[in-house]
């Protein structure tokens, strides 16, 4: 796995470059040790915290992140560990299941849509439209046709959402078929955990080889400059939280400087028009 695309922890796919996933280690870790790991994870989780409170008081933005991968991947452990520190008032989280009849009515990308953050949020896609260029195409649902323009349809959509200051980031959680088998049956030995057990995982196993071509055909056509896919090494859920954690910091603090200043301008015309105000006699300033 060649590190010309690596930030520090994820790998980011260039726009236009052709994936194989199969070149890209699961189990990579960077050469760090999990005990190393906890102390960045802390120092990039409260600059996540920071730059969120930044981005709440701004409104000048909305920021997108988008959480695909294979079942056992770690969508929900991602967003459990990564977004622990986050304001929740400012953080939705979305979890697309099978489409239901009233969205199945719809062009695909209407239910995506719906769920989009306004400004000021934080919203977490796990799963999303790409099920369109995923399930889809690898279970048949679909004429190979249609599938073939849905992803001009998500690039489309995608760069509306940029255009409408939407920061999205994209991860791709890539766990081993090994791994994936180690946690199905996990599953199955923790009573705790059996409620997550489903025939159907074991059944989407077989269709692991077709599952990879399709990811693969959908970071090479869908990665793009305002819309980057991440490709991030999930057998090490330590590794995994903080790649997804690092690559977050790293691409919302340039805005760190823009919303301070927005807030330092509202700070000072906020002042002014309470000055004004005490001037025009309106405040009582021996008000205790």
């Amino acid at each position: 796995m060649g590190n010309n695309n690596q930030i520090d922890y994820a790998f980011k796919v260039k726009a236009g470059e052709k994936i194989k996933l199969h070149e890209y280690d699961p189990n990579f870790t960077s050469g760090l040790k999990k005990e190393d790991a906890a102390a960045h994870f802390a120092k990039y989780s409260a600059e996540l915290e920071e730059l969120q409170e930044l981005l709440i008081a701004s409104g000048s933005h909305s920021v997108l992140v988008v959480l695909q991968g294979m079942d056992t991947s770690g969508k929900d452990g991602t967003i459990r560990h990564v977004m622990s520190t986050l304001n929740p008032q400012g953080c939705r989280v979305t979890s697309f299941k099978v489409p239901t009849a009233n969205e199945q009515a719809h062009d695909f990308l209407w239910r995506i849509h719906l769920e989009t953050p306004q400004k000021g949020v934080i919203g977490i896609f796990n799963r999303s439209h790409y099920e369109d260029v995923l399930v889809v195409p690898v279970h048949g649902l679909k004429p190979e046709e249609d599938v073939e323009r849905y992803y001009d349809h998500i690039n489309n959509f995608e760069r509306l959402l940029a255009d409408s200051g939407t920061i999205i980031l994209k991860f791709f959680l890539h766990i081993s078929k090994k791994e994936q088998l180690a946690r199905l049956k996990e599953r199955e030995l923790n009573p705790s955990k059996r409620w997550k057990m489903s025939v159907a995982d074991y059944k989407e196993r077989e269709l692991w080889d077709t599952y990879q071509r399709y990811y693969g055909e959908a970071l090479s056509r869908c990665s793009t400059s305002h819309a980057p896919w991440w490709i991030v090494p999930a057998d090490a859920k330590w590794y995994r939280n903080l790649a997804v954690a690092e690559t977050l910091v790293e691409h919302l603090r340039p805005y760190r400087d823009k919303w301070k200043k927005a807030l330092d301008e509202r700070g000072q015309a906020a002042i002014k028009e309470l000055q004004a105000a005490r001037a025009r006699g309106e405040i009582n300033n021996n008000h205790s």
